[in-house]
């Protein structure tokens, strides 16, 4: 029988974060096409949409106006996911000697519901509506990263204060109509809650396991591993790395990490936020050039809940997902069905593969001045 060929021979890689493994079938890659494919739709926004809900000085759905704002601007959710104003709730947990009948017994163990509180934002990212991070200036990516800074303070003060019940805030961003996104306009979203989402809670659980187990910590360990394996590496400066990580589940997703011991957005220094900022524009860049498109995505950031034990809060090490969905080309995505649904997780491209094709993109000149100086 002939070697084990990574590139070739389907095998199983353990995501430590989360606990689960991903399927790599690599020889997938070279089958027909002849399933859905998106529509292609062109970057020809204007600056200023008069239509448009999140654009400086126009009414929202509800009826509120935004301000003639210049730069970032964050408001409540008009329609939020989460709110403050409602009644507790936790289900009742009954043992069998104190359940009324067979019926109530079960619904105890079976039926199981917490109430949710929370508090959500939308993070307008620039006035101009045509625009996208990859092709956003440097400064304007760093007003976001102070927005998201300042945010994360804010709810964490109300937090320690008991002023609100905060214990985590998510903040990310859907890029594209091919991730359910709304609005064209340059924005993204945070959601505050009081309890830790099951993503962040299972890997801060493998986290603390990964520290009780070795005494080092899984993304620092991981951070030391790529660097010298370089094998995934996508791009890295003097505060931050970004890898296609090993365990990847989407064709061309990343992970940005880090490089020192960062537990939140709240221990960055205005040159951490630079360097964050300019990567952020690199890797989206690159992005965009893969396939001569906006590149679709949904991105979010995990770092330290607020009010947690010690191990949850010496474990966190920040860090960025990239889920972007496009397999093949602009129009062809992955699908999550099937297998991935009723087995799991499965990828038809090395991370190794993915690494190497994001490599050889151009992370400075966007695709989109190539076309704009052609003609």
């Amino acid at each position: 029988m002939t070697k084990f060929d990574f590139t070739n021979h389907s095998h199983r890689r353990l995501n430590l974060l989360t606990n689960s493994y991903v399927l790599c079938s690599p020889h997938r890659a070279k089958r027909p096409w002849q399933g859905a494919k998106e529509e292609l739709k062109k970057n020809t926004l204007p600056e200023y949409d008069p239509q448009c809900y999140l654009c400086p000085g126009n009414i929202r759905a509800t009826g509120d106006s935004n301000p003639k704002y210049e730069s970032t601007y964050i408001f409540p959710n008009d329609y939020p996911a989460v709110r403050l104003d409602q009644p507790d709730y936790v289900s009742e947990i009954k043992d069998d000697a104190n359940a009324d009948s067979e019926t109530d017994k079960l619904e105890s163990r079976l039926l199981v519901t917490q109430g949710v509180k929370g508090k959500c934002f939308v993070i307008c990212f620039s006035p101009n509506h045509s625009l996208t991070l990859p092709i956003m200036p440097i400064r304007d990516i760093i007003s976001v990263i102070d927005t998201w800074q300042k945010l994360y303070l804010e709810v964490k003060s109300q937090s320690l204060s008991g002023e609100a019940p905060y214990r985590y805030l998510q903040i990310f961003e859907n890029k594209g109509f091919a991730m359910g996104c709304s609005n064209p306009h340059p924005h993204g979203q945070a959601w505050c809650l009081d309890q830790i989402p099951t993503e962040v809670s299972h890997e801060l659980t493998n986290m603390n396991e990964y520290f009780k187990k070795n005494e080092s910590h899984l993304l620092g360990d991981y951070v030391k591993l790529e660097l010298v394996k370089k094998e995934r590496i996508v791009l890295q400066n003097d505060s931050f790395l970004v890898v296609v990580p090993y365990w990847a589940l989407w064709p061309f997703e990343t992970l940005l990490i880090s490089k020192n011991h960062l537990h939140s957005i709240e221990e960055f220094n205005e040159y951490e936020k630079a360097d964050l900022a300019s990567i952020m524009k690199k890797l989206t860049t690159k992005y965009d050039n893969l396939f001569n498109t906006s590149f679709p995505y949904s991105m979010g950031i995990h770092q330290a809940p607020f009010n947690c034990s010690k191990h949850d809060h010496d474990n966190s090490w920040f860090h960025m997902h990239f889920y972007p969905p496009l397999l093949r080309s602009a129009t062809v995505k992955k699908f999550c069905v099937g297998f991935e649904m009723l087995g799991e997780a499965q990828r038809d491209l090395t991370s190794e593969q993915a690494a190497a094709r994001l490599v050889d993109l151009n992370g400075e000149a966007h695709y989109s001045q190539k076309l704009s100086d052609e003609k």
